[in-house]
């Protein structure tokens, strides 16, 4: 089986390490110039259109200029993974741009090089079979069981929601606290050493990631109102 990989980034980069291990894999970055991965044969987009599976390692924001860039290239026998943090969105626009003989298999690896950095073994890795056969469904499934993901079924809306108040306030808060300049101390107790590993965490991703988390997420509005109206009841008790 011959895999590809849109996108060479950070996460990209990463993912096409592991994928090599398995498969033949070739990969496609608009920048010439990014590094290509150790194993990874670099193509046109046309050769990456001749992969059975595409995995689409690019920004939330970009899904839309990319899939409708590689959709031409796309036929019977494709099937298109996307690798956003946000569903719904990816979903809607792959429906929408790509041929309807292409099967579409939606993920949300919720890892990184950084948390994956001990290894793969028991990181969560979320996918919903949109528009896919059933045995192209369970292969994908069950290698990623087998490089040691733990695999949840979970429909594009209920991750949205569920990532609102779980990845997005997460985000949020970490970007907050690294606005506010917080510093580790002499004095800091395991709580704060926590807050400290929230703010490193979430700030060492793309600023992109964080604004496309917001922005695409159907959900992430709610969340931020009901924080701040929290944060509000909170500041009311000094004045009772």
């Amino acid at each position: 089986m011959q895999v590809g990989v849109y996108g060479l980034g950070r996460f990209g980069s990463f993912w096409a390490e592991v994928l090599a291990q398995h498969f033949q894999v070739k990969a496609y970055n608009r920048n010439p110039e990014r590094t290509t991965p150790e194993g990874v044969e670099r193509v046109s987009l046309a050769e990456l259109g001749e992969c059975d599976t595409i995995f689409l390692c690019v920004a939330i924001s970009a899904m839309e200029p990319v899939v409708r860039e590689l959709a031409p290239y796309l036929g019977a026998g494709n099937t298109l993974v996307d690798t956003c943090s946000v569903k719904v969105y990816p979903v809607e626009v792959m429906r929408r741009h790509v041929p309807e003989n292409v099967g579409i298999l939606a993920t949300h690896p919720m890892f990184g090089p950084d948390s994956a950095g001990d290894g793969l073994a028991g990181l969560p890795l979320i996918y919903w079979p949109e528009r896919l056969d059933e045995e192209t469904a369970a292969h994908w499934v069950d290698w990623f069981g087998r490089i040691g993901l733990r695999t949840i079924r979970m429909s594009p809306d209920e991750h949205d929601h569920e990532a609102a108040y779980t990845q997005g306030i997460t985000h949020f808060i970490g970007r907050v606290l690294d606005d506010l300049s917080v510093q580790p101390s002499p004095i800091g107790t395991m709580g704060y050493r926590k807050i400290l590993e929230v703010v490193e965490q979430t700030c060492n991703d793309p600023v992109q990631l964080f604004l496309d988390l917001q922005r695409y997420n159907p959900y992430t509005t709610e969340m931020r109102a009901k924080l701040k109206a929290s944060l509000e009841r909170v500041l009311a008790q000094f004045e009772e």
